[in-house]
């Protein structure tokens, strides 16, 4: 599947500019949440505001932003399927490609000494699990990339293929529940020391 679209939003913003300029020359279109988009602005290029493709502000906080049928139609619509198809041409919605997402620091805000229960409520993600499920669910039209170890390899192959191949696709689909996996264990395990207390 030929990569036009990347939404692209992550905590750890390391080589993500880098990334983002690699697709912007292979003539992939951006799309950013908050501080990426600002870290991608800055850079001079080119970005569409997640705001923008929703029609919606990010709202209470940033709790809520990417969560929403522009985003996750674009990511989860079967790109063969008549049907997936006439709907997003009915509601407007553009196919998104590349999930680049990677989620609230929760390991790190809780391993701070005396960290309040409030703040580690603050640092559990749902907008990025979500969109990280939705393209590993649907990795056989989406590329999904969690890990900023693999921005180079992904790049190279848009920059080469417009594309990226699918043992690899399913690779990353595997790699991203395996990493929300975690997350959630990581979450469930710090409440339940919560209610030993």
């Amino acid at each position: 599947m030929k990569i036009k679209r990347a939404l692209l939003s992550v905590s750890e913003k390391k080589g993500i500019v880098k990334l983002a300029q690699k697709l912007h020359d292979a003539g992939v279109e951006i799309v950013s949440t908050g501080g990426t988009m600002k870290a991608i602005k800055e850079a001079g290029i080119p970005v569409l505001y997640v705001s923008d493709v929703t029609g919606f502000p990010e709202i209470m906080d940033g709790r809520v932003k990417t969560l929403n049928p522009y985003i996750h139609g674009g990511i989860l619509a079967v790109r063969d399927n008549p049907e997936h198809q006439k709907a997003m041409q009915q509601h407007k919605i553009t196919g998104i490609d590349l999930v680049v997402v990677n989620l609230y620091p929760f390991k790190q805000t809780i391993a701070k000494p005396d960290v309040e229960l409030a703040e580690a409520i603050e640092n559990i993600d749902i907008g990025g699990p979500a969109m990280i499920r939705a393209a590993a669910k649907n990795f056989k039209y989406v590329t999904v990339v969690v890990n900023p170890d693999h921005y180079d390899e992904v790049a190279s192959m848009i920059s080469k293929d417009d594309e990226v191949a699918y043992k690899f696709r399913m690779k990353l689909a595997q790699e991203a529940f395996e990493h929300t996996a975690e997350y959630d264990t990581c979450i469930q395990n710090y409440l339940a020391k919560q209610l030993d207390k």
